[in-house]
């Protein structure tokens, strides 16, 4: 759906309406009921995938996946290969990854030593460019 919102320019405030507007079945009661149940209008984003999240993952999940996500680190993996578990992850908890900044922080805290080392000098404050610089640095070896 993320991805949607970019290919159509969907700004932060249509998110949650756009993304609702093709619910079908079960899906569509589903949302109107949470919506009514809502305190704040109109439902933000990051709120509907909260919701989204606790109605399709159970809160154990929830939580086994937010542990994985903290104890994330490269390790034996590549940075690409690292970087796409730390983004499959990340869906599970927008809370430690809600601004770009704080989300190519964390991931730079679990690059491999020598790669989190050399990025660091750079001071980039975006995650394409924290993953960009990583995988380039790899590839050199050095």
């Amino acid at each position: 759906m993320e991805r949607s919102f970019e290919l159509v320019r969907v700004g932060e405030e249509q998110k949650t309406v756009y993304a609702t507007y093709f619910s079908k079945g079960e899906a569509i009661y589903w949302w109107d009921s949470v919506k009514a149940l809502e305190e704040v209008q109109p439902v933000t984003w990051t709120r509907f995938k909260e919701l989204f999240l606790e109605k399709h993952y159970p809160r154990y999940v929830q939580k086994q996946m937010e542990m994985k996500f903290l104890e994330l680190k490269q390790g034996n993996m590549t940075v690409l290969e690292y970087e796409k578990n730390f983004t499959e992850l990340s869906r599970f908890v927008t809370k430690y990854v809600d601004t770009d900044e704080e989300k190519a922080r964390r991931f730079q805290q679990g690059l491999e030593y020598w790669i989190r080392d050399r990025v660091s000098m750079f001071e980039i404050g975006t995650y394409a460019g924290v993953v960009q610089k990583a995988a380039l640095i790899e590839s050199n070896g050095a």
